[in-house]
């Protein structure tokens, strides 16, 4: 049977490859066997995002697995983007997931090293990080090849991954930062995604020093802040998180935080779209706030309006 991904042409790749803007989202797979309010959010979403994006393991967090919701995200047609991490599995489990995804029909992929286990709730837990994002990238670009990593060729054939990878354009050694990008993209990347962008002139900098002479696209990330405490707790518990203290102040002040942090996202939005190729918006557990986002940014439906069913080729697609 033929994947289902194949009934459609790959709208991020597509929209990537154009030098249109691109927009994605990002879902968390469920604590529990039901992925049911998963693919809900997800298919709110529809005709407004060219992607969605399924976290793994995020901060080291017992989650359903991201290979399994993005099967079930392709099967109510939506293009999912799969997280893998290096945290969790050794190589031969890597390679295994790799071509899983190839065969469900799974073709967007984001390489990342994964959160360390000490930011879970389960401190106990033994790493694996055979593997690191750069060594994964490289695995997938191998076997785009046809290469089997032991015996020569893949006995059916090269896989068709579209891999991306991570970066932080507000690291502290910026030097460092040059390195890792141009080593992921030696490596096979094909776009980039930030973690959350406060900052607008650090953006700006990232594309036009590092990544635009290197070709590579960027999607940044656009995070929804519910209030000051939560842009607090944001600052004290995950690594590389820097929201300054104005913003934090102007939730504190505001008579509804939570729709002020919807302003600001979409001030986000509205100013990364004359700076990077696309946007990824990650508004953990209130997703239903993403269309009001995008539309308060003037981005109505995916990349403002361009994306239809026809283009899509399935009434369902979303992103």
């Amino acid at each position: 049977m033929m994947p289902l991904s194949w009934r459609w042409p790959l709208q991020l790749r597509q929209v990537l490859a154009d030098g249109r803007f691109a927009v994605t989202a990002e879902v968390t797979p469920p604590r529990g066997g039901d992925a049911t309010r998963t693919l809900e959010a997800a298919t709110a979403l529809r005709g407004l995002v060219h992607a969605v994006n399924v976290t793994d393991g995020s901060r080291a967090v017992m989650r359903m697995s991201s290979l399994a919701v993005c099967r079930l995200l392709l099967e109510v047609g939506i293009e999912p983007v799969l997280q893998m991490t290096c945290r969790d599995r050794n190589r031969i489990a890597l390679q295994a997931d790799l071509l899983g995804a190839h065969a469900l029909g799974i073709r967007n992929l984001l390489c990342l090293t994964g959160d360390p286990v000490r930011a879970g709730d389960q401190p106990g837990v033994r790493a694996v990080n055979e593997l690191e994002a750069v060594r994964l990238l490289q695995l997938v670009r191998g076997l785009n090849a046809g290469e089997d990593p032991v015996k020569g060729e893949l006995p059916d054939g090269a896989t068709a991954l579209f891999p991306g990878a991570a970066a932080d354009p507000q690291s502290a050694s910026w030097s460092g930062l040059i390195s890792r990008v141009r080593r992921k993209q030696e490596a096979g990347a094909r776009f980039l995604q930030t973690q959350m962008v406060m900052d607008a002139a650090a953006l700006r900098r990232f594309v036009e020093e590092i990544t635009g002479p290197l070709g590579l696209p960027v999607l940044a990330g656009v995070f929804l802040l519910k209030s000051a405490r939560n842009a607090q707790f944001i600052n004290r518990v995950v690594p590389g998180a820097c929201i300054p203290q104005s913003l934090i102040d102007r939730l504190a002040g505001a008579a509804d935080p939570a729709a002020e942090g919807v302003a600001i996202a979409a001030e986000q939005v509205a100013t990364y779209r004359s700076i990077a190729q696309g946007v990824h918006l990650m508004a953990i557990k209130a997703e239903h706030r993403i269309p009001e986002i995008l539309q308060l940014a003037g981005l109505g439906g995916a990349a403002g309006g361009e994306v239809g069913a026809q283009e899509l080729g399935h009434g369902l697609l979303l992103r």
